[in-house]
């Protein structure tokens, strides 16, 4: 398998991407064992049919570490010039505190070190808490970084558009912003697409695949117990489908997305994240990937492989017009986690 042309974004000049990233979150043990080994093999195999591009942070458990090992048998199978087909996006999440140089250049160097990089493709920046200023402090230091090539890009992630808004206007440089987006959670077509397109900056979608709720396997089943939520993502985007309007409207968006899935030859969630691909500013959706547990490559690589018409999106239209404002409910993209 060979992912098609269109399966690649520019992202900036320098870094062409796969538009299915593949997010790492799932190493950091919220979602059972993962077997080293295992994993970096699984990471070859991805890199080998064209999933070139990574989604990680620094407190992702050993997610940091198998890049590197990653990248040391990418060199050792294919030379040096491998390396220059593969990117690696991680992020700094780092407690609000006094920002200084050394403490930030300090988290940078770690990341280079346990990646096996000399400079980060995209440093993806979150913080936790508005009413400490610190971020701005970070952000300056992170940007004299990237100006001495440490860094490559600077980014952000979750931040809502008011503060992204305050960080350009100070004249801080970011080329993405990483937030939730997916036909349950739709706020970033509030306020930050517009912005972001107003100001070059695009987005990278996670919570697309709802932990993988918007799938057959939910398809005409009961709400599942607490007990059947066995990882973080389940629980996570459960609770989400809980506040966008229940079980039983979700359950009328499969019953839809199954229609349009079974009418393009595709799954389900191949329709959600083809909804999501298809959105001004978004230049790519991040896939979780559980490496040496479980694979979707194959299902994954057809979202490419059809394009949603105008009668679809009256479908899928028909049923979000039924759920709750979630921007009036939660507010906007990363409140929830400064609530």
């Amino acid at each position: 398998m060979k992912l098609p042309e269109a399966a690649y974004f520019q992202f900036t000049p320098d870094l062409r991407i796969c538009r299915l990233l593949s997010g790492m979150w799932q190493v950091s043990g919220a979602h059972g064992d993962i077997n080293p080994k295992a994993a970096v093999r699984s990471m070859l195999d991805y890199h080998h049919d064209g999933f070139t591009t990574w989604d990680l942070a620094d407190h992702y458990g050993p997610a940091e570490d198998l890049i590197g090992a990653f990248r040391r048998d990418l060199r050792i199978g294919q030379g040096e010039q491998a390396l220059a087909h593969t990117q690696a996006f991680t992020k700094w999440v780092p407690r609000p505190t006094r920002m200084t140089r050394e403490l930030v250049e300090q988290a940078v160097n770690i990341s280079r070190r346990r990646m096996d990089v000399e400079t980060l493709d995209l440093l993806q920046f979150h913080w936790w808490e508005y009413t400490h200023s610190g971020y701005f402090d970070a952000l300056e230091y992170l940007s004299q970084l990237r100006d001495e090539g440490v860094i490559r890009h600077l980014a952000l992630t979750n931040f809502d558009t008011d503060h992204l808004e305050k960080i350009v206007r100070r004249g801080i440089r970011v080329v993405s912003n990483q937030v939730q987006f997916s036909l349950i959670d739709r706020r970033p077509e509030v306020e930050m697409i517009e912005f972001c397109q107003q100001n070059n900056i695009t987005l990278l979608t996670y919570g697309t695949y709802c932990g993988g709720l918007l799938s057959e396997k939910y398809l005409g089943q009961p709400e599942p117990r607490p007990s059947q939520l066995n990882t973080a993502s389940l629980r996570k985007y459960k609770n989400m489908i809980d506040a966008w309007g229940g079980w039983e409207l979700f359950q009328e968006m499969l019953v839809v997305l199954n229609q349009i899935a079974s009418e393009h030859h595709v799954s389900i969630a191949n329709v959600a994240v083809r909804y999501i691909l298809d959105k001004p500013a978004v230049a790519g959706v991040i896939a979780g990937v559980r490496l040496g547990v479980s694979d979707h490559r194959y299902d994954n690589a057809r979202v490419f492989d059809f394009a949603l018409t105008p009668d679809d999106l009256d479908r899928i239209h028909a049923v979000t017009a039924k759920s709750r404002n979630l921007f009036e409910l939660i507010g906007d993209c990363g409140d929830e986690y400064r609530r």
